[in-house]
C-alpha cells in the first residue's frame, strides 16, 4: 500500500512539474518607437493598443519616441524595467547596439517584442522582408528604366530594417549592369526634412539622376519637394511604407514618387504583441522570427490598394 501511495504521489509531483506556469495578466506595456512624428508609428501603437485591451480593457500602455537615438532609447527601456512593465515592444535605433539593453529587460524578466525592425535577443520579433521590399522598390526603378542610367540610394538611420532595404535595392541594381548607382550612404534621418535636406545636396552634386530609391517614404517624399524646388523632374522615386502621403501622391500623375513597397504596421506591431502575450504565458511561439511579405504599390494600382487608414 505504501509503494503505491509512493508511486501515486510520484506521478502526481511529475504532473505538477510538467504543467504550465500559471497564466500571468497583462497588466503594462511600454512601447518605444524611432520616431512619434512618423505616421507609421503611430500606426504601430494603434496596433499594439487595440490587441492589447482584446487581452486585458484596462492593460496601461505607455508609448515614447526614441528620436532615432540610441542612448535615448536605451534609457527608455531602463526606465520600462523600473517601472515593472510585463512587455517591452521594441522599434530598435540601432540593429546591433540596442543588445545590451535588451539583456537588461529579459534579465529583469521582462518580455522584449520587436516589431518592424530586429533587435538581438528579443523574445519574438515581426516585421517586413525587407529585403525584398528593397529589391521590389528597386526592381519596378530598373524596369521603367530600361536597365540603364544614373540611380541614388537615400539611406537613413541604420536599423535592421533600413539596412536590409538598402541591401535589397543594392542587389536589385546589380542585376543591372548598366545602372550606374551614384550614392547610397546619405542619411535622410528616415522623415521628410531629411529627405529634403539630402535631396538639396545630391542635386546640386549630381546633374543628372534617373531613380531615386528613399528607405522610407517620408524621405521620398522630402526628395521629392528638394526636386521640386530645384525645378528638377528627370527622374522617378521610390520608397518603402505604402504611407498615407504615399497615396496621394500616387494618385497624382505628375509627381516624381511612383512606387512603394507597402507595409501594415498596424497588423505586424498587434502580431508582435500577440507573440509577446504567448511568451508571457509560458508559450512561446515556435517560430519566433515573422517576416511579412511586402506588395508593391504604383501609381497604377493606388485605387486597389488599402492602407494604413482602412477600417480594421
Amino acid at each position: 500500500m505504501r509503494s503505491f501511495k509512493t508511486f501515486a504521489s510520484a506521478i502526481a509531483l511529475g504532473a505538477v512539474l510538467a504543467a504550465p506556469a500559471s497564466a500571468k495578466e497583462l497588466e503594462s506595456i511600454g512601447i518605444s518607437v524611432g520616431l512619434l512624428g512618423n505616421p507609421f508609428f503611430v500606426a504601430t501603437i494603434n496596433g499594439i493598443e487595440d490587441a492589447a485591451k482584446k487581452i486585458n480593457p484596462d492593460v496601461k500602455v505607455t508609448s515614447v519616441s526614441a528620436d532615432y537615438d540610441l542612448n535615448k532609447q536605451s534609457g527608455q527601456i531602463d526606465s520600462f524595467i523600473a517601472a515593472g512593465v510585463d512587455i517591452i515592444m521594441l522599434n530598435a535605433v540601432d540593429a546591433e547596439a540596442i543588445a545590451p539593453a535588451v539583456k537588461r529587460a529579459r534579465d529583469a524578466g521582462v518580455i522584449v517584442a520587436a516589431f518592424d525592425v530586429s533587435a538581438p535577443g528579443a523574445d519574438v520579433t515581426v516585421m517586413t522582408d525587407n529585403l525584398k521590399a528593397g529589391d521590389k522598390a528597386c526592381e519596378y526603378i530598373a524596369e521603367k528604366l530600361g536597365g540603364k542610367g544614373n540611380v541614388l540610394i537615400v539611406n537613413g538611420p541604420q536599423s535592421s530594417s533600413i539596412r536590409d532595404r538598402a541591401q535589397g535595392c543594392r542587389d536589385a541594381f546589380a542585376r543591372h549592369p548598366e545602372l550606374v548607382l551614384l550614392s547610397d550612404d546619405q542619411n535622410g534621418q528616415g522623415s521628410r526634412e531629411g529627405g529634403l535636406a539630402v535631396g538639396q545636396a545630391l542635386l546640386a552634386r549630381f546633374d543628372h539622376i534617373d531613380g531615386v530609391f528613399a528607405i522610407n517614404d517620408p524621405t521620398g517624399i522630402g526628395f521629392a519637394l528638394a526636386a521640386k524646388q530645384a525645378n528638377r523632374n528627370e527622374f522617378i522615386i521610390t520608397g518603402v511604407d505604402g504611407a498615407p502621403d504615399t497615396e496621394v501622391a500616387l494618385q497624382d500623375a505628375d509627381n516624381l514618387f511612383k512606387a512603394s513597397a507597402s507595409q501594415d504596421p498596424y497588423t505586424m506591431a498587434g502580431q508582435s504583441l500577440d507573440l509577446a502575450y504567448q511568451v508571457l504565458q509560458g508559450n512561446p511561439p515556435a517560430e519566433p522570427v515573422v517576416l511579412l511579405e511586402p506588395a508593391l504599390i504604383t501609381n497604377e494600382n493606388i485605387a486597389d490598394y488599402k492602407g494604413w487608414t482602412a477600417p480594421r
